[in-house]
């Protein structure tokens, strides 16, 4: 199991880790602002947490959240292109994958922006809370790209027709929207505090051991078919989709701080 530094000691690495409520609460949090990016060590890093606390034991959930004003600005997009992007979206949906089968329930805080890898972090938790300025969105297709593992995992949380709404426009919802649309839990000035009471109300009296087994219960069909799509639609992604040349004009402009200039093709 990795060390679980004390609450408030400098983190060494992107993530800070720590346990919270007498050892029952694994805690991780972001720790590189403003941006927070999604890139491999970041990956690296919270695949180790969740994977060091997936054993039985007292632990009866994880919070995520994140240092900063901003949730995160989403995944690094040097490493979407085409010589790391293979290795980037294996490692990001391999982490996923980790949460999606996590044997407690894990609680997120999101404050600011949660955009894209950001936001497919998020969606692999299982209830969000968020602050009232809040933004969400996947506006990968901006850039010429589709988000993969927010295929998979939107349209199961808020519709088809929403999910597709997102996904295809690249558009952010406040979180007023992101409540009506049942993608968020709750609403608060402090969404690491909303998440904390609940975790106090609602979890920390329970047994782990029944958690464990009511994630199961729960995410049963829902995970393993999740984890079959994201295993097609990273196939589609890389075979298809990073083929194109807009898909490479889009990561291209972006990086140079110019407007893509689509040849449709």
């Amino acid at each position: 199991m990795i060390a679980a530094p004390t609450h408030g000691s400098a983190a060494t690495g992107p993530l800070e880790i720590w346990l919270d409520r007498d050892e029952a609460l694994l805690r991780l949090r972001l720790d590189r602002p403003k941006a927070n990016l999604i890139d491999s060590s970041m990956i690296a890093s919270l695949t180790q947490g969740f994977a060091a606390y997936a054993e039985p034991g007292p632990v009866r959930a994880a919070l995520l959240d994140a240092e900063g004003p901003h949730f995160s600005f989403g995944a690094s997009v040097e490493e979407h292109l085409p010589a790391q992007c293979a290795e980037m979206l294996s490692g990001l949906h391999q982490l996923l994958r980790i949460m999606l089968e996590w044997p407690r329930p894990i609680l997120v805080a999101v404050r600011g922006q949660c955009l894209g890898g950001g936001l497919e972090l998020a969606l692999a938790g299982s209830l969000i809370f968020a602050s009232r300025d809040a933004q969400f969105g996947q506006p990968e297709i901006k850039l010429g790209l589709f988000a993969p593992a927010a295929s998979c995992l939107l349209p199961p949380r808020i519709g088809q027709g929403p999910a597709e709404d997102l996904l295809f426009s690249g558009r952010s919802i406040d979180a007023t929207e992101a409540k009506a649309l049942g993608l968020v839990q709750s609403v608060a000035d402090d969404p690491e505090s909303a998440a904390l009471a609940y975790f106090d109300q609602h979890l920390a009296d329970k047994s782990a051991a029944s958690l464990a087994w009511a994630v199961e219960a729960a995410r049963g069909g829902y995970g393993p078919e999740v984890e079959r799509r994201i295993d097609q639609v990273e196939r589609l992604y890389l075979n298809h989709l990073m083929q194109t040349r807009d898909a490479n004009e889009g990561l291209t402009a972006f990086l140079a701080k110019r407007a893509p200039k689509w040849e449709h093709r």
